[in-house]
């Protein structure tokens, strides 16, 4: 084989640059690393999305047993050739009829069901008006939808219609988390839907953090603003937080689901919803719909955590919701904390940059509804004692 010549330089192997992004996310103090739990971990979880307490609850971890008994272990393809079972299309009905919508539509994840919504109703040469602080799941499918995205500020309905107003004629979406992740607020969906309705735009809501919380008996932050089945509306939800579950869901007019199912590439050629998280959702929307109260209790413990926290001094956003975010001072203070948090007993979420839109570093606590008053106590105490300095 022909050597190289003298002085030629030799060729970075292909993923020698990661080298340098490691030691950059290393001085940054960004590193994330992946932490198993093991099945028994003596931790209180403040940290998990698990709102109402569902995904250990013996009526949900059953009927995902049984489902898989039933079923088989995996749904064995795409919905459209093996991966659709009875399972699937009963979880469908159940769950656009809880929520009040005509029609509902599974998918392996909440990711898929935004990039399938975004991808296959804002297509090139329409408009997608989505809030800065939205989900990373809206923004990667405002990206992959070809459409022309404007970003507009946070929970802000007047710059919605001002943005609308300057493309009169396009066919449009405005798309916006019900409940945004990082601080817990709720979006002004009433008057975004008012902004949509006078340019003939649609509304396209993520209700992932809203289902289960949110609205009466927990049927979701569109069921409370009375726009539940309004037919230039859609919503998305996830399997995976208050029904305890994995997956995702599209619900709104029959006529969008279809489309969807004929249009949406992360529905069409992904592998179905395996039965058993079919089957533990399932389960768990019963059992909400069994005990509507479940949903008030999320809030109330929020409410409380909040109420606390604050009258002890810390700063934290008054939460619409189960997410109580509580600021820190900067990036390796809020890991510290965490990190104290969970040798005491108590896991909490960390977010801090690049994750959150504004560059504030804070723990995320989840408000669970099966928190009683002894845990509740002991959260707080523990979150005071290893507080930083202020």
């Amino acid at each position: 084989m022909p050597m190289d010549a003298p002085g030629d330089a030799v060729p970075e192997a292909p993923f020698d640059w990661t080298d340098a992004e490691a030691r950059r996310r290393a001085a940054a103090g960004l590193v994330r690393t992946l932490r198993p739990r093991p099945a028994d971990a003596d931790l209180l979880d403040l940290a998990s999305n698990d709102y109402l307490g569902l995904t250990r609850h013996p009526e949900v971890t059953e009927a995902a047993a049984g489902a898989a008994r039933r079923w088989g272990a995996g749904s064995t393809g795409s919905r459209l050739v093996t991966g659709s079972t009875a399972l699937h299309a009963e979880l469908e009905r159940e769950l656009a009829a809880f929520c009040g919508f005509e029609a509902a539509l599974v998918f392996s994840s909440g990711y898929a069901a935004n990039l399938a919504v975004l991808t296959a109703l804002g297509t090139r040469g329409s408009l997608l008006v989505s809030d800065a602080d939205n989900h990373a799941s809206i923004v990667d499918g405002c990206r992959l939808s070809r459409a022309e995205t404007a970003v507009v500020p946070h929970a802000d309905p007047t710059a919605v219609r001002k943005t609308l107003g300057a493309h009169p004629g396009r066919r449009a979406l405005v798309v916006s988390d019900s409940v945004f992740s990082v601080d817990g607020d709720a979006a002004p969906l009433g008057a975004l839907a008012g902004a949509c309705r006078e340019h003939g735009a649609a509304l396209v809501v993520d209700d992932a953090h809203g289902l289960g919380v949110l609205g009466e008996g927990g049927r979701g932050a569109l069921a409370a603003a009375g726009l539940a089945g309004a037919p230039d509306v859609v919503a998305t939800a996830t399997l995976s937080k208050s029904l305890g579950s994995q997956g995702g869901a599209v619900l709104g007019p029959a006529r969008v689901v279809e489309h969807l199912v004929n249009a949406a590439r992360t529905f069409i050629f992904d592998t179905g919803l395996a039965p058993a998280s079919a089957g533990a959702a399932l389960a768990a929307l019963r059992l909400l719909r069994r005990e509507p109260d479940l949903a008030g209790r999320a809030r109330a413990v929020a409410a409380t955590l909040h109420a606390r926290l604050t009258a002890a001094g810390l700063t934290a956003v008054r939460p619409d919701a189960a997410v109580v975010s509580v600021r820190a001072p900067s990036p390796e203070q809020a890991l510290r904390w965490a990190a104290d948090c969970r040798a005491e007993g108590v896991a909490v979420g960390c977010f801090r940059p690049p994750s959150v839109p504004d560059g504030v570093s804070r723990l995320r606590l989840t408000a669970r509804a099966d928190l009683d008053g002894e845990q509740i106590d002991r959260a707080v105490a523990v979150i005071l004692r290893t507080a930083p300095p202020r």
